[in-house]
């Protein structure tokens, strides 16, 4: 059967000149290359990447932190994708406090606060895109159209984000006499506080999360019939998370059996056991970058033991009075020891202290944080644990405020290597964890669509398979 080429004869394709000689050497910098390359491309309105709820909330907060330091010059950065290995980065995902007083998502942008007198002077500064007849168009594997597609240029985002934009080749970086500061410790002071845009961000985030859990709790039968373990638990919500927001707002922790005492257990490398306790602490990213953090335990099975449901019992006890303390005026700290004594009045009837209660409670004792050594909570928003550079007099000894959004997540761990509790409590673990709002008298479990009862619990999860 013949062919035919592109010139419309038929035959073999002629052969190249160099054929039967060693090839040359390919190049970027082939002048016809160059010149073919540049030519013959649509030009295309690419509109940025940004809501104009999130712009207006962006220069709200911009006001706040030109109030907050007067005649200080404010350099923010959204930073730049870290390596993985060799030639492969992680995924870009932009700094927050630069996303709270922005709105951007662009890696490598700078923002630069000047006072001006009266307040501050805001401009953005963007890689540009790079346009055919440039080299980067085609070069760059990080920023080239041809390889990650087409990008808003600067006149989008000014229109944008109302904000000037320039070129980020024209910033200059202020010099080490200027006022220049690092505004962490006050960024974090700032968000604690979240306003209704924000506020409307985290319901977002955990109405997806709510969603989220029960796509897990349907694919728990799966996981333990066809031994796909808890990866295929945990990628199932990674993919949930991907496909209803930004992603998963931290590394999604899937604990079966033995594996949920370990408070942070990602490796999620272990099978999911039957007849064991499931731990489930998952959070969906909005697009935002706004995170929810919501954790339940669920019987494999669908029932829990007589056991761990005393376990869950004790929990749900110590997370409910957690929740209780959760009000404006009452200190941060609060919450943390309403739930912790509630769980070394709970152990001490079980025997598992080796001290009274008041000695357990007691700053010099503790003995009780044995089986719960985290704490109890913290703050929730653009970060998991949000508002983390602030000081200690303004998180942990500072007073609830409205508008103040924070998790309660009280829990019992008992390893499976632990010797000082029964046989039959080892390998136990289980922790509750909801997402509050502070109100102007009380508060809002955000997260109150999943139930946190052991019945309860059993019932969701067996309608979910």
């Amino acid at each position: 059967m013949s062919t035919q080429n592109l010139s419309g004869t038929t035959g073999a394709p002629p052969r190249p000149a160099w054929a039967g000689t060693r090839p040359p050497r390919l190049s970027e910098h082939s002048p016809g290359f160059q010149d073919w390359i540049a030519r013959g491309w649509g030009e295309r309105d690419v509109p940025a990447p940004v809501n104009a709820a999130a712009a207006r909330a962006a220069a709200e907060h911009r006001a706040r932190l030109s109030a907050a330091l007067p005649g200080r010059t404010i350099v923010l950065r959204a930073g730049d994708a870290p390596n993985r290995n060799g030639d492969a980065d992680y995924a870009f995902r932009a700094d927050s406090d630069f996303v709270w007083a922005t709105s951007c998502q662009a890696e490598g942008a700078i923002l630069v606060m000047t006072p001006n007198g009266s307040g501050h002077e805001a401009v953005l500064y963007l890689p540009p895109p790079a346009r055919p007849g440039e080299k980067d168009f085609y070069a760059s594997a990080a920023h080239g159209e041809l390889w990650v597609g087409p990008s808003a240029g600067l006149d989008a985002w000014a229109r944008a984000l109302d904000l000037p934009v320039r070129p980020v080749t024209d910033f200059v970086a202020p010099s080490s006499s200027s006022s220049a500061t690092d505004a962490g410790e006050v960024l974090s002071n700032l968000r604690m506080i979240k306003d209704d845009w924000e506020i409307g961000q985290l319901y977002e985030a955990i109405h997806a999360t709510v969603a989220g859990f029960a796509a897990v709790a349907a694919e728990v039968p799966r996981a333990v019939s066809g031994n796909l373990g808890e990866r295929w638990l945990q990628g199932t919500f990674d993919r949930h998370a991907r496909t209803f927001g930004n992603g998963p707002g931290y590394a999604t922790i899937v604990g079966s059996g033995p594996h949920a005492p370990i408070l942070h257990w990602v490796r999620c490398d272990g099978p999911v056991l039957p007849g064991q306790a499931l731990l489930l602490d998952m959070g969906v990213e909005a697009h935002s970058l706004y995170t929810a953090d919501v954790t339940r335990t669920i019987p494999v099975g669908g029932v829990f033991t007589e056991t761990q449901r005393a376990v869950h019992d004790l929990v749900e006890a110590s997370h409910r009075a957690g929740m209780a303390a959760v009000r404006p005026g009452a200190l941060y700290s609060d919450f943390h020891f309403a739930s912790m004594e509630v769980l070394a009045d709970g152990l001490s009837d079980w025997g598992l202290l080796p001290v009274s209660v008041d000695e357990a409670l007691a700053p010099e004792g503790q003995q009780h944080r044995r089986f719960m050594v985290c704490g109890v909570g913290h703050h929730l928003g653009l970060d998991v644990h949000d508002c983390g550079k602030s000081e200690y007099d303004r998180y942990q000894g500072a007073s609830l405020e409205e508008g103040m959004v924070l998790t309660v997540e009280p829990g019992l761990y008992f390893h499976a290597h632990d010797e000082t509790v029964p046989p039959e409590l080892r390998g136990i673990g289980v922790r509750l964890e909801d997402d509050l709002l502070v109100t102007g008298n009380s508060h809002v479990v955000m997260s109150g669509a999943l139930p946190i009862d052991a019945a309860g619990i059993e019932r969701w999860a067996r309608e979910q398979q």
